[in-house]
């Protein structure tokens, strides 16, 4: 207990360097410290004993570092779709105007992807379990020998274990190691995280292009998308190894899992780093917002141009046919002349409308068009988000620098 802090790490490499087992050169150097108790360290227990039961600790203190950082992304990003729920942005289908929505309600968008990481985050948290006290292939045969047969102290000892550890169960059943499927399911909760962000990242770019927003502007790169292909890509290194393990166990998951879950953590706290970063002053730019938006708009609001003329008279098959033809050649003379969209002109100066420009552009309020997209964001708030962070108040506020 005295040295259980008081760890010789240069005896622990020079053993490791003789015998070539991690595990065994610290119980080695363990026994070095305590010279009374070398003599049953260890005893009945195995490396996996030590090494897996230790791993799931890990994961899952890495998980909740991890969540508490998504949390302060969902904090950050929950006030920049507060702030923007009533601005008027183009909406698109395969990279194509279609609709408007508004510059909140994408962020929303989101948010709700990173919501459900979260969610599948807290689910692997409460169901990890330790491998407690199995022995070598999962049997406690070792143990059984040390209990003189005693079952019911090996259950106990298991159970005692497993409270000081701070769990509340332990797997049911194992070989020599916890099934590797559990690394597949927790990898697999923070890639999903990283497919969030490069979906995210990837948005802003494209509106960076369109000169719509842009990230902090002490910053000079997005980042996060580079990095969650390679979380995500990972998560095929635990999948092959749960599969191929044979029997109780076999070698080839030790240097591949060490290395996997370990890069695979450091790469989602890299890019929640630089999630938080970005999301803590993302920049927009109004008028540029607007003046896309007015550009389509007259295509956009024709049903609402052929409604009022209607009422004022018109056909209503005559009028959708003009609408159409006329739509058609105000396009070519975006798409082919590289003009300014004319077809409100094109319908002012058409008799069979007869409509004003003040009636038409009365039509066109990009604020009429974005459905209940304002609406949305402030239930998608109340009703999701802010719950949430209310639970967790103890992670709002942080503020990442990074160093590039």
């Amino acid at each position: 207990e005295a040295h259980k802090d008081d760890i010789n790490y240069e005896e622990a490499t020079a053993r490791e360097k003789l015998v070539r087992h991690d595990v065994m050169s610290h119980v080695y150097a363990y026994g070095l410290q305590c010279p009374k108790a070398k003599g049953i360290i260890h005893l009945g227990a195995t490396s996996c004993y030590v090494g897996d039961n230790t791993d799931v600790i890990i994961m899952r203190e890495g998980l909740q570092l991890v969540r508490k950082k998504l949390i302060g992304v969902l904090a950050n990003l929950a006030d920049f779709a507060e702030q923007y729920k009533d601005m008027p942005c183009l909406a698109y289908t395969h990279c194509q105007p279609a609709q408007l929505t508004t510059v909140g309600k994408r962020a929303t968008l989101w948010m709700n992807e990173f919501y459900m990481d979260l969610q599948e985050i807290d689910h692997q948290i409460s169901q990890l379990a330790l491998r407690g006290v199995k022995g070598t292939t999962g049997t406690q045969a070792s143990f059984i020998e040390l209990f003189n047969g005693d079952s019911a102290k090996v259950k106990a000892v298991e159970a005692d274990v497993c409270a000081q550890m701070g769990f509340d169960k332990v797997v049911p059943v194992c070989g020599q190691t916890y099934s590797r499927k559990v690394d597949y399911n927790v990898l697999s909760a923070i890639a999903g995280l990283a497919q969030s962000a490069m979906k995210m990242a990837t948005d802003i770019r494209l509106l960076a292009n369109f000169k719509e927003m842009e990230e902090p502007f002490e910053k000079n790169q997005i980042g996060s998308s580079a990095l969650s292909r390679y979380l995500m890509v990972d998560v095929l290194n635990p999948a092959i190894t749960a599969g191929t393990q044979w029997f109780e166990r076999t070698l080839d998951d030790s240097a591949n899992k060490r290395i996997a879950m370990a890069e695979g953590f450091l790469a989602a706290d890299a890019i929640l780093n630089i999630l938080l970063n970005v999301s803590d002053g993302l920049v927009v730019y109004p008028k540029v917002v607007r003046s896309r938006v007015m550009a389509e708009l007259p295509f956009m609001a024709s049903e609402n141009i052929m409604m009022k003329a209607v009422k004022k008279g018109g056909d209503r098959q005559e009028l959708h046919e003009r609408l159409r033809e006329h739509a058609v050649a105000a396009a070519a003379v975006v798409k082919q002349e590289g003009k300014p969209n004319d077809m409100i002109a094109r319908v002012e100066a058409d008799p069979a409308f007869g409509l004003t420009r003040e009636e038409i552009e009365a039509e066109l309020s990009p604020e009429d068009f974005t459905g209940r997209a304002p609406q949305q964001v402030e239930e998608f708030l109340a009703e999701v988000i802010r719950p949430v962070l209310d639970a967790n108040k103890e992670d709002l506020g942080q503020h990442v620098e990074l160093n590039v």
